[in-house]
């Protein structure tokens, strides 16, 4: 029997692990709710589970989306995951065929060149004993990039390295410690039995310059040893994501997503978190406010040990940039906004003002500006004028600003008044017997698109002119003004609308790219999300963001939000427009031309009577 008292450290450390995430895992998945479970039990013996092993593959194992954002953190993570993998399986395979059974010793391939120090004669040895040595020189190369991003990070691309707790300290350095010690544990066997391929075999000749006989069995007990180390402290440490994230990949392809209330998933979600620290580098109040331990790695990492505090937790912009940077692809705006969900206030119930506000007349379109939209009331000007010009019948529904669409308060954790406030909504926009609702405000946008249950299309302004425009409502004047468009964080990130409010500007002006724009644009500061931010810290943020739209000097810098364009127009960096208030002007000067032309029609007119 292949046995050494060397093996126990290790077999304990992996039955030990092995109860731990298997507690964890039973508890997160009875605690899914019940429409997570609902589409885990529709889908788990679909087609849709087999997608799921091929997504392990790519992105648990290979990193396929660090490696888009950073080929050589991809290339570090890839190097220790599917190497370390590769090696379990290639190993598992080499300790069959020698054992000649499926069955031999569970710790026979982690211990291998020590047990099998003989010449080996079954089928492919020669080219096992090369490929083992070529994965762990693969998975060494990744551990050397490890050590390096720790201590200067800017090697691997990235600005600030994640500050780690104790157990991820332990759990670090014992996984810096495996390979280097497995080689020189393989080594000295090799340099005393000759079993070694290219690179255990040059180590191993190295090592005889020393008296190597008395190293072999140290060196393979602390391999063992520090082996068990990682493995207590993995569960409790950042490196719970690597069986987590394979348990997300396949929740996801079975339909699961995240709701509003705290559940298994989000649990899952946050223990999947390899706390790689790309969303430091991704979040504007680390490189343009110098503050650089509110980040969601760190809301994640605090939740996850419930250390999370109230700066931490409310210290956001939730403008989604942290979202589109992170590999995993983790809901971290929504994991936050979970953990910020509040009782419901005592007392009579919300908005019963509401209750009064009745639609006299029928309408085709419902205009809803939004609470910010009403603080920059020149969009709601060139918006009549829209409606107007265009002869659409509409309903401004908010126009005594007595009406909220609900998200600002469910972004604090409000939910319940969010709820009650949206009930009353949409059961006035049911009476308007609208047939459209059009809103000026990204933010009401987003709500008004999730978080209400409506019979009809909503679109945001941008979307709805560029519709006008094609179908030949509108036309506008092509000028030679030079403009840039600001990506508000809830219309481009948060709902995808990029190319419209882009076709609309092409066919007024000069439309100049921006080197921050699209799913990287940068937030205008002025987010309702952050209760905690300073106004010095927002001015921050807002000059920097200008400073990079502003890069190519255009006349007009166009936005679609009026958050946006209320953050920006105190920055006098340029002229701040909304893109209405664009097409609006536009449209008052063709309206001119026609009316203009009508008179010089009704004076040729008159001339050729007089003539006559």
């Amino acid at each position: 029997m292949n046995y050494h008292p060397f093996i126990l450290p290790f077999s304990l450390g992996a039955i030990f692990l092995f109860a731990v995430i298997s507690f964890k895992f039973i508890l997160w998945i009875r605690n899914l709710d019940r429409k997570q479970r609902y589409f885990v039990n529709k889908n788990i013996f679909s087609f849709k589970t087999i997608s799921a092993f091929w997504e392990v593959i790519r992105e648990a194992l290979i990193h396929r989306n660090i490696y888009k954002k950073n080929p050589l953190l991809g290339y570090m993570h890839m190097s220790l995951a599917f190497g370390w993998f590769l090696l379990i399986v290639v190993g598992k395979i080499e300790s069959s065929l020698y054992a000649g059974t499926f069955f031999e010793e569970p710790w026979l391939a982690i211990f291998f060149k020590y047990f099998a120090k003989e010449q080996h004669e079954f089928f492919g040895a020669a080219f096992f004993s090369f490929a083992m040595d070529f994965l762990l020189l693969i998975v060494l190369s990744g551990v050397f990039l490890a050590v390096i991003k720790r201590f200067i990070s800017k090697f691997v691309g990235i600005k600030k390295a994640t500050k780690h707790n104790k157990f991820d300290r332990i759990a670090l350095a014992s996984l810096w410690w495996i390979f280097p010690l497995r080689l020189l544990a393989e080594s000295s066997t090799a340099a005393i039995s000759g079993n070694g391929d290219f690179l255990t075999g040059s180590v191993g000749t190295l090592l005889k310059a020393i008296p190597v006989e008395a190293l072999e069995l140290p060196l393979w007990w602390a391999y063992s040893s520090v082996l068990c180390i990682f493995f207590v402290s993995l569960p409790f440490s950042r490196y719970m994501h690597i069986p987590t994230e394979i348990v997300l990949v396949f929740l996801r392809k079975w339909g699961a997503t995240i709701g509003e209330q705290y559940s298994g998933l989000t649990d899952i979600q946050i223990n999947s978190c390899s706390r790689c620290g790309i969303c430091i580098d991704a979040c504007q109040l680390n490189f343009a406010a110098s503050i650089n331990n509110v980040q969601s790695v760190y809301f994640i990492r605090d939740t996850r040990y419930g250390n999370l505090t109230d700066n931490v937790a409310n210290n956001c912009l939730m403008c989604g940039r942290c979202v589109e940077a992170c590999p995993v692809g983790l809901e971290l705006t929504l994991v936050r906004q979970q953990l910020r969900n509040k009782a419901e206030i005592p007392g009579k119930h919300y908005f019963d003002y509401s209750q009064a506000k009745t639609i006299k007349d029928k309408t085709d379109v419902i205009y809803f500006a939004g609470c910010m939209t009403h603080l920059t009331p020149t969009i709601i000007i060139a918006m009549k004028k829209i409606f107007n010009e265009a002869g659409i019948r509409f309903w401004f529904m908010d126009e005594d600003k007595g009406l909220c669409c609900g998200r600002p308060m469910r972004q604090q954790g409000y939910i319940q008044q969010s709820k009650d406030l949206i009930s009353k909504n949409m059961r006035l926009i049911a009476s308007s017997g609208a047939k459209l609702l059009v809103t000026s405000c990204p933010i009401c946008y987003k709500s008004f698109t999730e978080e209400y249950v409506l019979d009809i299309p909503v679109m945001h302004h941008s979307e709805y002119i560029k519709t006008l425009i094609d179908n030949k409502s509108l036309k506008l004047n092509k000028t030679d003004l030079s403009i840039v468009f600001h990506d508000p964080c809830e219309l481009g990130r948060g709902s995808g609308i990029y190319e419209q409010p882009r076709d609309i500007l092409k066919q007024v002006g000069e439309l100049r790219k921006c080197s921050l724009e699209r799913e990287e644009a940068l937030c205008c500061g002025g987010s309702l999300a952050n209760t905690v931010i300073e106004l010095e810290t927002q001015i921050k943020i807002r000059n920097h963001a200008l400073e990079v739209l502003t890069e190519s000097k255009p006349e007009v810098l166009a936005t679609a939000c009026p958050l946006c364009k209320k953050s920006f127009i105190h920055g006098n960096k340029a002229k701040v427009m909304d893109i209405a208030e664009i097409v609006a002007e536009n449209i008052i000067l063709q309206t001119k031309i026609k009316t203009l032309t009508k008179q010089s029609m009704h004076l040729t007119k008159d001339l050729k009577t007089k003539i006559n």
